[in-house]
């Protein structure tokens, strides 16, 4: 008897599935992460069936809450995967191991979890017949600055254009919480900012929560993108934020800035120790080098009305955060 390929599996897939239907069953992989746990709390809202992957050392609890089906694994774990996979209709995959590098975990590598784990994720969803692949990428990853985090991203994109299944690359602009807050070195409460470059290049730094919900409605959407690249409904640069900043508080921000050179060398030299840092200060470059191209046109046509970077300034100068 032949054995049912990935492509008579993703037919027979997609013949049980008609637009505007409800899916069958809906993997998330990043779901107990900060933008993976916005997406599985829509998904579930819109009455949606969820399947989380869960590591070992995560707290499946807040998921089994909502109501959201576990499966313990990890992206390193190839057996964990298929067993994920299966039954599944849409794959969801926002994870990355970039966070918990820097907070001082050694394994796994980005090389080995967002690069060689989603490899893995994407084999498995081809395998168990899945329809569609939601992936959660970044605006300007095409840029080739050779970050960890980015060759990771670009190697994923380059795998599921070449897969059977439908994909939908999600590109957003770096997120207002990380990048406009003290992670990102802009303490508004401190006064304090740090900018990689002159900081003028201007970027749509964009709310999680907007990202967490164009991820959600292009599960479902009949005719998604394969591609989608966006931002916020504010041009700015890193500069006007801190003009803004200071508007908004009352009072002068010190503002220390780093030359683009030292990033790239600081870049380059961490690379082979330390790939999330080596990523962190690509990312100092990326936002320098590339102005968005991009704009909030693919949220506002799904009915989201974005979040400004001065909503989410005033939000912090308040001492409050929207979805919190």
């Amino acid at each position: 008897m032949t054995r049912p390929t990935a492509g008579m599996m993703l037919d027979r897939r997609a013949a049980r599935t008609a637009p505007g239907e409800k899916t069958s069953m809906i993997l998330v992989v990043g779901g107990t992460g900060d933008l993976g746990g916005r997406i599985v709390r829509r998904l579930v809202t819109a009455g949606e069936p969820v399947r989380c992957l869960v590591r070992t050392t995560a707290d499946p609890a807040p998921l089994r809450t909502l109501g959201v089906e576990t499966v313990v694994g990890d992206l390193t774990d190839p057996w964990s995967l298929r067993r994920a996979c299966e039954g599944v209709d849409v794959v969801v995959a926002s994870a990355t191991v970039l966070t918990r590098r820097l907070a001082g975990a050694r394994r796994p590598t980005i090389r080995e979890a967002d690069e060689a784990g989603m490899a893995s994720l994407v084999g498995a969803a081809e395998a168990a017949g899945v329809r569609r692949f939601v992936y959660v990428s970044f605006a300007g990853a095409d840029q080739m600055l050779g970050t960890p985090l980015e060759r990771a991203k670009m190697a994923t994109e380059r795998r599921l254009a070449a897969s059977p299944m439908r994909r939908v690359v999600v590109r957003p602009d770096a997120f207002q919480e990380i990048h406009l807050g003290p992670p990102g070195r802009f303490d508004v409460a401190a006064g304090r900012v740090a900018v990689v470059g002159k900081g003028d290049t201007r970027r749509r730094w964009v709310a999680t929560d907007d990202v967490a919900a164009l991820v959600a409605a292009v599960v479902s959407e009949p005719d998604p993108p394969e591609l989608i690249e966006f931002g916020g409904p504010e041009l700015l640069s890193r500069n006007e934020a801190v003009a803004v900043a200071e508007r908004v508080t009352g009072r002068r921000f010190t503002v220390r800035h780093m030359p683009v050179s030292l990033a790239r060398v600081g870049m380059a030299l961490l690379r082979p120790f330390n790939d999330a840092l080596a990523s962190v200060f690509g990312a100092g470059v990326l936002q320098d080098r590339a102005g968005s191209t991009w704009d909030d046109a693919p949220l506002v046509a799904r009915g989201i009305t974005p979040r400004s970077v001065t909503d989410w300034i005033r939000q912090q100068a308040a001492g409050g955060q929207r979805g919190e």
